[in-house]
């Protein structure tokens, strides 16, 4: 397996990079990784004439237009098109071209709202979707259904997961459109070196959270395309939570800012909670190995390495 050819759709991301990271550390020689400059995911043609020219045994869909509640909130059309157009695409091709493994990365925030907590895969569809990421949403289960879809006409044995909420190396620190941690670091770090005198942050910071270091949704990734084989999507998270208040005190000790947090309860706080049931994967015998508190020590000695 490990001079098999694997792309990984959407390489220089967040999960894309931490993707290639898990490949080379295992052995494998042949990654593919065309920048969005080489290869347009939206654009079918260059998709298909892509996947003819370089016939990738095995493809990790990582790529994706993501963002947090304000970048979905103001762009909804381009978050449904994007996605669904990247999806459509790279799955169409893979099977065209006989790809033999595909994974395909959805997303926790696909779960209905009001869903019991922690989220189990088969609570998937049963009810309405939190509005602030409505658009994301949908395409991301059009992507599962699509899967379920190719498995069921063509026997392929490509699988769907569910990772939490991530964070880590190559994470987006842009403040228009991160989500919450990079968001957070980058607010810190700057209000202490403008020595401002405070720091807004959205909510009340009551709600739950979940959240995974990057190079362990990776790890994860690779052990399901050797484990799992089922049309059903399987969670991927830490089984941990914490609340939005706590993870913004964690985060300003360890950026070391000195001044004061306040809340804008006018911005939305997003669902109440939202932790994943992860016993699928307990039953395979994957574990992790990155907590939080050290997990973003490295992201934001990572994220110093960039700016300094």
């Amino acid at each position: 397996m490990k001079n098999q050819k694997v792309f990984v759709a959407g390489s220089s991301g967040l999960v894309g990079s931490a993707l290639v990271r898990a490949l080379q550390s295992q052995g494998f020689e042949n990654i593919l990784t065309p920048k969005r400059n080489e290869l347009d995911l939206t654009n079918r043609s260059q998709v298909f004439d892509w996947f003819s020219k370089n016939t990738p045994d095995i493809v990790l869909l990582a790529a994706a237009r993501v963002g947090g509640i304000g970048a979905n909130s103001t762009y909804p059309a381009e978050f449904i098109s994007e996605n669904l157009q990247i999806q459509v695409n790279t799955l169409d091709a893979a099977v065209t071209h006989n790809t033999q493994k595909l994974l395909f990365l959805g997303s926790s925030c696909i779960y209905p709202a009001d869903a019991p907590q922690p989220m189990k895969e088969s609570y998937l569809l049963t009810g309405a979707l939190e509005q602030t990421n409505h658009a994301y949403a949908m395409a991301k289960l059009a992507g599962i259904e699509q899967i379920k879809a190719i498995r069921e006409q063509y026997g392929l044995p490509y699988i769907s997961v569910l990772p939490t909420n991530l964070y880590g190396p190559n994470d987006n620190f842009d403040l228009n459109t991160s989500h919450v941690i990079p968001a957070m670091i980058r607010k810190f770090h700057d209000a202490k070196i403008n020595n401002s005198s405070s720091v807004e942050l959205w909510g009340d910071g009551s709600p739950l959270r979940e959240f995974m270091y990057v190079d362990d949704l990776a790890d994860a990734c690779l052990f399901l395309l050797e484990h799992y084989d089922s049309s059903e999507p399987i969670n991927i998270g830490t089984g941990e939570e914490v609340s939005i208040k706590e993870l913004a005190n964690t985060i300003q000790s360890i950026v070391g800012y000195q001044g004061e947090v306040t809340w804008n309860t006018d911005k939305p706080n997003g669902v109440k909670r939202k932790l994943l049931d992860i016993s699928k994967l307990q039953s395979l015998r994957f574990t992790l190995e990155t907590k939080l508190v050290p997990g973003l020590e490295k992201t934001y000695d990572w994220f110093n390495s960039q700016i300094s």
